[in-house]
Order: C-alpha cells, then structure tokens, then sequence
C-alpha cells in the first residue's frame, strides 16, 4: 500500500473509547490541553489566590467533562513523548558549535524547526501534537523537552527506549518527568500487537476497523506508571539479558516483555496517507497490458481492502472474497472450496491463513488465485512477501515484477525476475536493492509499456542480425571450400574478416536499437500492443530458424552466383563477392527497419564509405 501512497501522512481522527475526534473538531482538543497545563501550573506555583479560581470551574463541571478532558492530556502526552523523532534547528550565521546549541535552547522559534525521523508517520504525530499546543523542542540521547501553550518548558529524562521493529509492530520509551519524579512506560504500535498488551476493553477492534475502512493507517497508544522499585527491578533484568551471550535477543525481548502487561490504552490514533498522482490509470493500463496485479502489503485487512478500492486495483463493482481466518486443515479446504465457487472476484487473504493454505493445498491455492483478477495479501511479513513471489514463479513459470518503496520490500524485489524500487520517503533500500529505480508509480506504465516494449523488440532484432552477420559469411566459405573440392583455402583473410565483424557492419546493425515500431504515446494509448508480446513472437525457434534459411540462401546465392556469373573474371572473385556481401548486409538492415533516425542514415553511408575508402589500400586481399 505504501507503493501507490505518497508517504505524506497528516493526522485525521483521535478516539478515546467514548468520544472521536476529527479534523474539524481539533480545537476542541486544543482548548482541553491549554486548560489542563493552565491549571497545572496555576497549581503547581503555591499561591493560593491563583489555585482557587482555576480549581472552581473543574469542580462544577460534570464528572465526565473532567475525565475526558484529562484523557485527552494523558494521550496527547502520550503522543508527544512516544516517538524517535528530533526537532532540527537551521543554524544561523556566525554561531557554530557549542553556542549554537545554547542559541536552540533559549529561541525555539516555531518557523525555524522542523522535525526528523525515520518514518513519516511519526513526523505527522509530532507535528498534530504541536498544533493542538503541546510542542517537541529538544531533544538528545537522554532527555526530550515539550513546551506547553503557556510557553512553559516540560523536561523528560529519557531512561530506556525500545525501537519499532517489523517483527514486534510496536515501540516503547520509559521517562521520568523532571518535576514530579514520576516514571511512566509508554507504548505504541499496531492494534494486533497491543490488543493483548493492554487492559480488557470493547471498543479496540471495532473503531480500528472503523478507521481502516476510512483508509486511515491506525495506532494504540498505551501506557503503565511505574515506580522507582519497579524500574529498577527491570533496569536491572534488563542489563543482565544484553550482557547473556547465548539467545541474547531472545532474552531481552522476554524482559521488555514482562512490562507489557495490563497497560492503560490511551487512544487510538488515525492518519491517511494519500495515493501517488496517476496510480488509478497505470494500474489500469497494466491490467489491459495483460499484467496481473497483487498487491502484498503489512497493513491491517480493512486499510489494504479500502486502498485496493480506491486505486481501482480492485473495480467498486466486483465482488471480493474475503478469505476468512484459517488455522487448520479443514477450515483451510472449506474456505477453498467456498472460494472455488466463485467466479470472477477479487481475493483478499491475510498473512496468516495464506501460511496454512500453502502448508496444505499450496498447488490448488495457487491455481485458484491465479485466476482472481487481483489479489491483496494483507499483514505479510518481508520474508512472506519474497516466498509469494517465488512460489508464483515456480508454479506458473511466468516472469514477475515486484515494486516495492521500503527496506521491507528488498527480499521481495530481490526474488523476482524484475525489481523496482521507487525513490521516496521510506528512503533508498528499495531503490538499491531494485534492477530499475523510479521516483513516482505512475513511471511504470512508461517504463514497461514503451522502454520494456522497445528493449524486447530491439534485443530479438539485434540478436538475430547479429547471428545472420556471421552465418552468411560461414556459408560464403562453405560453399567456396566445396567448389574447389573441400580446399583448406580461406575466402577472406586477415583484415578482410576483422572489418566485416567490425567497421563495415558493424553500425547499420548496431544502430537497430533505435528501431520502434510505434511512437511511445501509440503505445501508451494502446498498452494490449503489450499484451501481445507475451506471446513470444518477436524471438522464437520459428524466427530462429526463418533467418538461418535466409542466411544460408543468402551465403550461397552470393557465393555461386559470383562463380558461375564472372567465371571468366575468377582472379577477382573474392572483390566481386565481398562487394556484394557488404551490400546485401547493409540492404538487410534498410529493409528491416521500420522507423528511420537519422544515425540510421548516418551508419549506412559511414559504413559503406569506409568500405569504398579501404578498397584502395586493401589490393593485396582482395587479389
């Protein structure tokens, strides 16, 4: 999915469990933070006068207003201390080093900022809790600073952090606040990672598939204080796993995981990634090329389903089967067979249940799929994704193509006969991994409708000319041989057989690669020319064998008809068929072409001038 999206996230919807949040209701959120921090810090500073004003109004309010509005602080805060990202200072003229440092920490200056980090998804998090007031300003190895809509400065000490990995869909951070001393384990990452991390609840998997369906990607927020017997207690099992030198991941993944137990859920977070300009039509022009589309994507089942919709991978109209979640050999052969009896319509399977379809019935799963005309795989790991590639090269022997834009695509890219890697947001993984690199989706169509078209047509041209060059010349001297009663005699020497496989021939037939049959807008607005040539039409055993009879009628035609039509000028024989061999060579490729260039034009005089020119000084050879 994040192939055809433009990795541009921007924040869309908060859910708490009893109340949502959308973009128009954001300053609804915005006011709860500016009141929450306004009489915390009217508390915190011990006056009393200012204390009891502020605590007025939270008293007469209903008891719900307060809990949702100190809900909202919680997971706001949540969002703006559960993160890897730093806020990045353009550095201004004549400070550098140390004093520069000191200039960010008194001027945080909200046009000069901008945030860094190595998903965008997180950026979009940042950048949301910055506009609802609560603000990243700093950040190093051991501490983060928040700045509040009162402008007051949140310093948080940042003890332990566990990155996102693809395995464990989640990251973690401990930090204790500078103020109060208060140690607090925040948690975020994907709802079928933290459905079994955090407390009973009944409205988790619901609203996330609410949010999937919208093409929102989702994230839970949780969190769990600690206190300081506890933390030390983990900091100190923690310490002892990373110094084990045998199953040492192992060992810290099972600490980590002693904490992630009956966690507090905060909220459930919404952010929408948009689709590439032009996917819609270039998904469209592939399916008319013949090419079948499936699309292997992480993301939850609704997000691939929505997004496989709104690309018009899969058409409003069709009908999708929705492989339902399998674990055993039965359920795995009811779930085919209910999915055997439908025609024509679109598969969506999750990682998962695809891993006991292909335990079992990994020929009929294929075989069935095959036909769907689209297939979205959703939740598959990297190592998924490379095995579904290879398997539909074993089991069709067709060629594939994958594309993919993060480092979580290379072993898919790397499997199949065609990689191609897409230069974006995610970085250069995919684009180093692939065999061809691009910058937007929409350049495939480009790409295999004209390059691919042109490269197939101009190979199985060039290959075969260049097999013809050689086997009219072998038949000349077969022909000569048997004339003079099998003689070890050469035809041609030395130069003579240098400059026909070189500067005679040499650039009327190299200049084919610039040969198109069609103009490349033809072949954009026609991409069913693509389609036909999966037929194999252009280089076959057919067209193998039509050229080696053209080149040995060819070889013995000019060889015997030299013999038999200048018999009486016989000394002149190899000038008269050599002559005559270069001609027909450079008339071949004339006749072949289909699109003149004007190099093409260039190539056959150039050749045929420095034939006429070598004439003059090659006079021992040609004797």
């Amino acid at each position: 999915t994040g192939t055809l999206t433009q990795n541009e996230m921007i924040f869309k919807r908060l859910h708490l469990g009893t109340v949502s949040y959308g973009t128009d209701t954001m300053d609804e959120i915005q006011s709860h933070i500016i009141n929450s921090y306004s009489q915390v810090h009217s508390q915190n500073s011990g006056n009393s006068t200012s204390s009891t004003p502020s605590r007025k109004p939270q008293s007469s309010a209903p008891k719900v207003r307060k809990s949702v509005s100190s809900r909202i602080h919680e997971a706001v805060k949540a969002i703006a201390l559960c993160h890897n990202v730093t806020p990045v200072y353009e550095s201004r003229a004549g400070v550098s080093g140390e004093t520069e440092y000191a200039e960010v920490d008194q001027d945080f200056s909200d046009e000069n900022r901008t945030y860094q980090a190595s998903s965008p998804d997180e950026v979009a998090l940042v950048q949301w809790t910055e506009s609802v007031g609560l603000t990243l300003v700093n950040r190093d190895l051991t501490s983060m600073q928040l700045k509040t809509p009162g402008g007051h400065i949140l310093t948080y000490y940042i003890l332990q952090i566990f990155p996102f990995t693809s395995e464990s869909k989640r990251m973690g951070i401990i930090v204790r606040d500078e103020s109060s001393g208060e140690i607090t384990f925040y948690m975020k990452g994907a709802d079928v990672a933290m459905s079994t991390i955090v407390q009973y609840n009944d409205w988790l998997e619901e609203e996330c598939g609410n949010m999937a369906r919208e093409g929102l990607r989702t994230l839970v927020v949780a969190k769990k204080s600690l206190t300081e017997e506890q933390y030390q207690d983990f900091e100190s099992r923690y310490n002892q796993a990373k110094l084990s030198i045998h199953d040492r991941n192992l060992k810290v993944a099972a600490v980590v995981e002693s904490l992630e137990r009956e966690m507090e859920l905060l909220c459930l977070t919404g952010v929408e990634d948009q689709l590439q300009a032009d996917v819609r039509p270039t998904l469209e022009m592939l399916r008319n090329a013949g090419i079948k589309i499936w699309m292997l994507t992480g993301d939850k089942l609704e997000t691939a389903t929505c997004i496989a919709k709104s690309s018009h991978l899969v058409s409003r109209t069709q009908d999708i089967h929705i492989f339902r979640p399998v674990t055993t050999r039965g359920e795995a052969h009811l779930e085919l067979n209910a999915f055997r009896r439908k025609h024509d319509c679109a598969l969506v399977i999750s990682g998962d249940s695809l891993e006991v379809c292909l335990k079992y019935y990994e020929h009929e799963f294929v075989e069935l799929a095959c036909q769907c005309p689209a297939v979205v795989c959703c939740r598959c790991s990297p190592t998924q994704k490379a095995h579904i590639v290879k398997l539909l090269q074993h089991h069709t022997g067709k060629r594939t193509c994958a594309i993919g834009d993060g480092g979580n695509d290379v072993s898919m890219i790397q499997a199949a006969d065609c990689g191609i890697g897409i230069e974006g947001k995610e970085g250069k993984q995919a684009s180093l991994a692939a065999d061809f690199s691009i910058t937007q989706f929409k350049h495939i169509g480009r790409l295999l409708m004209v390059h691919g078209r042109n490269s197939y047509k101009r190979s199985a041209a060039l290959g075969q000319f260049v097999m013809h060059r050689g086997l009219i010349i072998s038949t000349m001297q077969a022909v000569f041989s048997s004339v003079f009663y099998f003689a070890s005699v050469p035809l041609y020497q030395g130069f003579l057989m240098v400059g026909y496989a070189t500067i005679y021939t040499m650039f009327p037939v190299f200049s084919l690669v610039l040969d198109q049959d069609v103009k490349p807008e033809m072949a954009l607005l026609y991409p069913e020319l693509y389609k036909d040539l999966t037929k194999g039409r252009s280089l076959s055993f057919k067209t193998f064998l039509i050229w080696v009879l053209i080149s040995i009628y060819q070889g013995g035609i000019l060889m015997y008809g030299a013999l038999l039509l200048f018999e009486s000028e016989f000394v002149h024989v190899v000038a008269i068929s050599f002559t005559a061999l270069i001609l027909t060579e450079l008339l071949m490729v004339a006749l072949t072409i289909r699109t003149w260039h004007w190099l093409m034009v260039v190539a056959e005089f150039l050749s045929l001038g420095c034939y006429v020119a070598s004439l003059a000084f090659l006079n021992e050879y040609f004797g």
